[in-house]
């Protein structure tokens, strides 16, 4: 899982509207190849229009793309910030449209036309908002990501002092500023009187007042860690103000949540739209129900072979993995065993020449309690993506997520899914490499222009290459290996019909749990955690890694036939990651275009 864009912009109050996912405008293929500095230098200005905006009103998910010139800055919640808003992507839109009227270059132009389907989605969600929505914001996780995006190992300690200036701005402790869960509360009360809005999920909000504590407390360990002098007084106001903010959302917000998780349908067709998934959600549903049965067709077959290899009297494919799933590995031994699997995973990459490694080791690293309830599953944290000065990607993997809605507050949830051997070669393919960390490692190493690396940025390209290479290795791991990267390519297909459906009102939330219990076979956390991102958490998003799956898979299969025995895998991924991240159907021209058309000779390797 990638979460979405940058942690500090996954954590954005929804009062904001955000250039996340969206989709690449579908207007003709322009040919794309690694940066070419005066093509890039002049897209990367275009780009700067739309970072601009983001960094007026959202300075925290700015300087996590590395934006420089704003670590002190905070969002802006102020009076009228919609309307700031809105007008702010109608000018950078009509800014785009005159340079679009005038430019020659193909690749500048279709950089431009990426940029203008950013601003007119942000400009048709914001639209969709007013239209539905009261803007509850978590204020106590909008802070903590604001904060995380400063105090982090790979900021400089020069840069982490900013994060004090933007502490008391949040607690309101400098001139000019009133707290931020103020004018949050200021906020919600102006939509909690208007007429035809709803109020967010009960559910939500019930999961963010039980989990809070995590957000608020983690503050206050990040400034421990990287011991800033000075934070105490501020900090001791600001956790007095969101306690008094979730006050507020118990008594006021709460009572008036509604009961219902399913979006109007016009915000989860957009939702799709936004994610790159361009099928309408039957269909989807449909495709993925069929490739769910053909998957545990395979499981089976490969759970025959393990059985035998381990002495399990046991043969059915669920109790094969509830077998594997009681060699937990505990404590120290984890971080270990993940990054033996990274060596061992690099190892085959280079034997099998399946893509080009860089030569610096990946990262991974153990998730604190603030994190697991920011990102409550294995993910990786993108690194900076403008102006990048050596910052890499980070596989985090939480080990126990904070309770669910309705749980005692402070529990935890246990997961047995993500710590046993087993598991260990899928999801370290996923995350870190071939996966993630090698996509976002091309991005940054190869060189693509902003607006690929930034506005291009959908779940889709994004997640079908992470799903892409869990398959990629699997034919070279043990079998019990390739016993999970099938159970989770298994949950990536029961998303893909789950979501849409719970959408739909075809299933409950009670049997998708069944579901992904009883056959898909996770632990009842993970399971409840699946079904809180399906129906409030981020509906919709769950369905791109089985859709861009299979659009690239298909890609390949159409590659590997017109090319024949000249098609080379190396050649094919290095080539797809040097496309930044175009969606579907324009990598899909690239590829036609320019990879199968040009047919390079044998690499030699």
């Amino acid at each position: 899982m990638l979460p979405i864009r940058t942690a500090a912009v996954a954590l954005t109050a929804c009062l904001l509207v955000l250039p996340t996912a969206p989709t690449v405008a579908q207007t003709g293929s322009a040919p794309v190849s690694t940066a070419s500095a005066a093509w890039v230098e002049r897209s990367n200005k275009n780009t700067d229009v739309m970072l601009a905006v983001e960094a007026r009103f959202n300075p925290e998910g700015a300087g996590g793309l590395g934006v420089d010139g704003y670590d002190e800055k905070i969002a802006d919640l102020g009076a009228g910030v919609l309307e700031r808003n809105r007008q702010a992507f109608v000018q950078a839109a009509e800014t785009l449209t005159k340079r679009l009227a005038v430019e020659k270059d193909p690749l500048v132009r279709q950089d431009l036309e990426i940029l203008l389907k950013a601003a007119r989605d942000n400009l048709r969600l914001l639209e969709l908002r007013r239209k539905y929505d009261i803007a509850y914001v978590n204020v106590s996780q909008l802070v903590f990501g604001g904060l995380r995006v400063l105090l982090d190992d790979q900021v400089p300690a020069e840069r982490r002092k900013a994060a004090l200036v933007r502490l008391r701005r949040y607690a309101g402790a400098e001139a000019g500023y009133t707290p931020i869960a103020v004018l949050a509360e200021q906020r919600v009360r102006e939509q909690l009187a208007t007429p035809g809005l709803t109020g967010p999920f009960k559910a939500e909000v019930e999961k963010d007042l039980a989990q809070n504590a995590f957000f608020v407390e983690g503050i206050g360990e990040l400034f421990k860690k990287y011991n800033l002098e000075g934070y105490q007084a501020d900090y001791a106001k600001l956790k007095a103000q969101l306690a008094a903010y979730d006050v507020f959302v118990r008594k006021e917000v709460l009572p008036k949540a509604r009961g219902d998780f399913r979006l109007p349908p016009e915000r989860y067709a957009f939702a799709l739209e936004q994610l790159g998934v361009d099928v309408p959600p039957a269909q989807l549903a449909a495709q993925a129900r069929a490739a769910f049965a053909d998957i545990q067709k395979q499981m089976q077959a490969v759970a025959l072979q393990v059985a035998q290899t381990k002495g399990y009297s046991a043969t059915d494919y669920r109790d094969v993995i509830r077998e594997l799933k009681k060699e937990q590995v505990v404590g120290e031994a984890i971080l270990p065993l993940y990054l033996q699997r990274l060596k061992d995973l690099e190892t085959i990459i280079r034997r099998e020449k399946l893509v080009t490694l860089p030569e610096r080791p990946a990262r991974i690293r153990i998730a604190s309690p603030a994190e697991s309830a920011a990102v409550p599953a294995p993910n990786m944290r993108p690194p900076r993506l403008v102006g990048n000065k050596g910052e890499q990607g980070e596989f985090v993997l939480p080990l126990n997520i904070p309770a669910a809605a309705g749980s005692k507050a402070g529990s935890t949830q246990k997961f047995d899914d993500f710590t046993f051997d087993a598991v260990a070669w899928t999801l370290t393919a996923h995350e870190a490499r071939p996966g993630h960390e090698l996509q976002f490692a091309s991005l940054i190493e190869k060189g693509v222009s902003s607006a690929r690396a930034i506005y291009a940025f959908n779940s889709t390209n994004i997640e079908g290459w992470g799903l892409y290479s869990e398959a990629l290795v699997e034919p070279f791991i043990p079998a019990q290996g390739q016993l999970f990267t099938l159970q989770f390519r298994l949950l990536r297909a029961a998303r893909a019909f789950l979501d849409p459906e719970l959408q739909l009102g075809k299933v409950t939330p009670a049997e998708a749990l069944r579901v992904l219990k009883k056959d898909v076979v996770f632990s009842e956390a993970f399971a409840n955690q699946e079904v809180e991102r399906y129906t409030f958490v981020m509906p919709g998003q769950a369905t791109s890694y089985f859709y861009g799956y299979t659009k690239l898979t298909d890609l390949r299969k159409e590659t590997e036939k017109l090319l024949g025995n000249r098609f080379e895998a190396l050649k094919f991924h290095d080539f797809i990651l040097a496309q930044g991240l175009l969606p579907p159907e324009l990598l899909r021209k690239a590829v036609l275009e320019q990879f199968v058309g040009t047919a390079a000779a044998p690499t030699g390797r």
